[in-house]
C-alpha cells in the first residue's frame, strides 16, 4: 500500500521523469543507430580498422558509467546535464552495435557470396542485396542489446544533473526512502521491458522466421 499511496502522491513527478528518461534513451539509440550501423559495415572492408575500432569500443565499454559521465562533464561545451549524458551514452552503445553490425556481416556463407560475384554483383550490391540482408538478425540482437543497456545506463546520468528516473533511486538511497528505491527500479525496468517487447515485435515482421536470433 505505501508504494500505491507514493505513486499516486508522485503521479506528476514520476512522469516528468518517466518522459526524461524515455527521450533521452530514444534519441540516444537513434543517434547511435545513425553513427554505428555505418561504422560497422565500413570496418568489415579493412581487418586492421575493425581491430581498431572493436578495441577502441570494447575499452569505452569497459569504462565505469559514472566515471564517463564525470569526464563528458568536465568538456567545456557540454558540461552538466542532457549534452554530456547524451553523448556518454552514445559511446556506450558503439560496441554492442559496432561489433554486432561487423560480425553480422562478417559471417554471411562465402559461398553465397562468391555465386553473386559469379552473377557480377559489384561489392556494394552484394553489400545491400546479399550481405545485410542475412545479417539483419545479427544486428538486431544487438539492436536489442543497446536499447535496454541504454535504459539502465540513463538512470546514473542523474548524477550529472539529468531529471529522469534515476533520480528516484539516487534520492531514495541518500534518505533510505525504499518507497522511491522501489519505484524507479521498477519504472526504469518496465521501460525496458516494454521497449524490448516493442521490438522483439518489430523483429518478427522484419526478420524471416528462419533467420531469427534465438535469446536465451
Amino acid at each position: 500500500m505505501e508504494y500505491i499511496r507514493f505513486v499516486q502522491k508522485n503521479t506528476q513527478l514520476l512522469m516528468e521523469y518517466g518522459h526524461n528518461h524515455l527521450t533521452l534513451v530514444l534519441w540516444a539509440v537513434v543517434i547511435s543507430l545513425l553513427l554505428w550501423v555505418p561504422v560497422g559495415v565500413l570496418i568489415t572492408r579493412d581487418e586492421k580498422w575493425a581491430n581498431r575500432v572493436l578495441g577502441i569500443a570494447n575499452t569505452i565499454f569497459c569504462v565505469p558509467s559514472l566515471s564517463l559521465f564525470a569526464v563528458m562533464v568536465t568538456i567545456p561545451f557540454l558540461g552538466l546535464g542532457r549534452r554530456s549524458a547524451l553523448i556518454a551514452l552514445v559511446l556506450y552503445a558503439m560496441m554492442p552495435l559496432v561489433r554486432n553490425v561487423y560480425q553480422g556481416v562478417k559471417s554471411v556463407d562465402p559461398s553465397v557470396i562468391e555465386a553473386a560475384r559469379g552473377m557480377g554483383m559489384n561489392s556494394w550490391r552484394i553489400l545491400w542485396e546479399i550481405r545485410l540482408p542475412l545479417a539483419t538478425p545479427v544486428i538486431f540482437a544487438g539492436f536489442r542489446v543497446t536499447v535496454v543497456m541504454t535504459t539502465g545506463i540513463a538512470a546514473v546520468a542523474t548524477y550529472i544533473g539529468e531529471r529522469n528516473l534515476g533520480r528516484l533511486i539516487a534520492e531514495g538511497l541518500t534518505r533510505f526512502n525504499i518507497e522511491m528505491i522501489v519505484v524507479g527500479a521498477l519504472l526504469i525496468a518496465g521501460i525496458a521491458i516494454v521497449l524490448d517487447t516493442v521490438l522483439g515485435g518489430l523483429e518478427k515482421k522484419m526478420v524471416p522466421r528462419g533467420l531469427r536470433v534465438r535469446r536465451g
